[in-house]
């Protein structure tokens, strides 16, 4: 009978635990999203913040080091998609001249920009470990300065126009860069 008893009341004690684990695990989560959210309140554009970060799980276990790094991640995979864009972009064949060699041209160098970008990101996630802010702050402001310096070249041949698929990649790019600039700005680099 003893043994009963003390079957029953470990069952008794240990459900408490067990809520109160739970509702630990529930309350940890919604720090997190309030970390979360007080990160993406300190950038210029919050809702890309929130929805970039609420994409990737390990945004809600992670610190403000931690977002800025899964932020930097996603450009440098947005800066590596749009260097492979514009590669698939390039005539198979090298015939024609005039605004289709310069057309040619452009993209080429634009997709090289772009991988450059791609490089700077992964740099600033290496600074990121290293907690050389200052260094991630510069490789993120140069992988966003890519992005003009090939908007900047095609001003340089009017009769070739800026392709309206790459503005707007080009925009993502500078606004994922803007967002970790902005966390960032938080680690007080």
């Amino acid at each position: 009978m003893g043994m009963k008893n003390f079957s029953i009341s470990l069952i008794f004690f240990a459900i408490p635990l067990i809520f109160f684990h739970k509702n630990n695990g529930v309350s940890l989560a919604s720090a997190d999203q309030t970390l979360i959210q007080k990160t993406c309140t300190n950038t210029l554009y919050y809702k890309l913040c929130m929805s970039s970060l609420k994409s990737d799980p390990a945004s809600l276990t992670a610190d403000t080091k931690g977002l800025a790094v899964i932020m930097a991640s996603i450009g440098a995979a947005n800066a590596t998609a749009t260097a492979s864009y514009l590669s698939s972009q390039l005539p198979t064949s090298s015939s024609g001249a005039g605004a289709n060699n310069n057309k040619t041209k452009l993209l080429r160098q634009c997709s090289e920009k772009y991988a450059f970008a791609a490089e700077a990101l992964r740099e600033s996630l290496k600074d990121l470990g290293d907690e050389t802010f200052d260094y991630a702050y510069m490789h993120v402001s140069a992988a966003a300065d890519y992005a003009n310096v090939c908007r900047d070249a095609f001003k340089g041949f009017p009769a070739v126009s800026y392709p309206t698929k790459l503005g707007r990649r080009e925009e993502g790019l500078k606004r994922i860069c803007r967002v970790v600039l902005g966390i960032l700005d938080l680690l007080g680099w």
